[in-house]
């Protein structure tokens, strides 16, 4: 079968993309993921997405893209996509051991977390180490956690867990944060909050369960160890782009080069959402980047 759009993930921008793609007639397929929904499946409460006066959880929000999306005919696989083939007409993309063909494809594949790299960090993860917050943070309620990281997810973190543990240590590898002023004002205000500057992570401390840090300041060389009950790890985001590779246009940092939009290098290939954006990073963003690629979809169909 032959679909006029296949959108390559089921976040706000692929879900997004779909009712506007499946609402306009056009043959939709949506290789959602195992895990569908993008990281609001993991998102607590969300009040800055334009409509809901009093919030809205953010798994609800997305069960309500996608059933919205179904009912204009978009139709869903829970697969991942193993493998695209976007060098020649149909495009092909496979998953769950089957190969769909479309006219058009839409890259809406979002970005992850990124980890620290240590084995520690692996052995524990689970066990208090975690890279969400609203996950996870009722579990040490009343308890000292360590916030990786100094950009604008760390002090969201951070200031998301005050809400809910004792003690929040922020390690951060330079002496100054990257976050936002706003965020920054906001942490630094915070009595719960306090930072450990010039100083990287080497071990996460614990048999079954986090029990503490080992750092070393970067400027002295110096080791210490910090007592504390979990990790946030928040030091970015990685695209996931790597089925892709070799065919479609990256930045240095594996971001997808949108040009005029949501073009990508390839006629006839669309990228929308945190995919192509690593800097604003919302969800309202994403879906209306998911809107513009169908649009774009849509023109490019009816031209062919």
């Amino acid at each position: 079968m032959l679909y006029d759009v296949i959108i390559v993930g089921s976040g706000p921008a692929g879900l997004t993309a779909a009712i506007y793609t499946s609402r306009a007639g056009l043959k939709t397929l949506v290789v959602a993921g195992t895990v569908w929904g993008g990281q609001l499946m993991i998102t607590n409460e969300v009040e800055n997405f334009s409509g809901f006066e009093n919030g809205i959880l953010g798994p609800e929000l997305m069960e309500k893209m996608r059933k919205q999306a179904e009912r204009f005919g978009a139709e869903l696989i829970f697969e991942n996509a193993t493998s695209a083939d976007l060098k020649s007409k149909p495009f092909t993309v496979t998953a769950g051991n089957k190969t769909y063909e479309g006219k058009s494809v839409i890259i809406a594949t979002g970005a992850s977390a990124k980890w620290l790299g240590l084995e520690s960090e692996t052995r524990l993860r689970g066990r208090g180490v975690s890279v969400c917050a609203t996950c996870d943070a009722p579990f040490f309620r009343n308890k000292k956690v360590v916030v990786v990281g100094g950009g604008d997810t760390a002090m969201e973190e951070a200031l998301f867990l005050s809400k809910v543990v004792g003690e929040i240590k922020v390690i951060h590898r330079r002496d100054k944060l990257r976050a936002c002023n706003f965020l920054q004002e906001k942490a630094s205000a915070n009595p719960k909050i306090t930072f450990v500057w010039n100083s990287t992570v080497q071990k996460i401390l614990g048999k079954d369960r986090v029990e503490g840090v080992r750092l070393r300041n970067v400027v002295s060389g110096e080791e210490s160890v910090l007592p504390c009950d979990a990790v946030f790890v928040a030091v970015g985001h990685k695209p996931n782009t790597d089925i892709f590779k070799d065919q479609i246009d990256l930045d240095q940092t594996g971001y997808i080069v949108a040009r005029d939009g949501t073009r990508t290098n390839i006629e006839g290939v669309f990228v929308a959402g945190d995919v192509a954006d690593n800097r604003y990073r919302q969800a309202i963003a994403a879906a209306g980047s998911g809107c513009k690629a169908a649009l774009d979809a849509e023109k490019y169909l009816i031209g062919t």
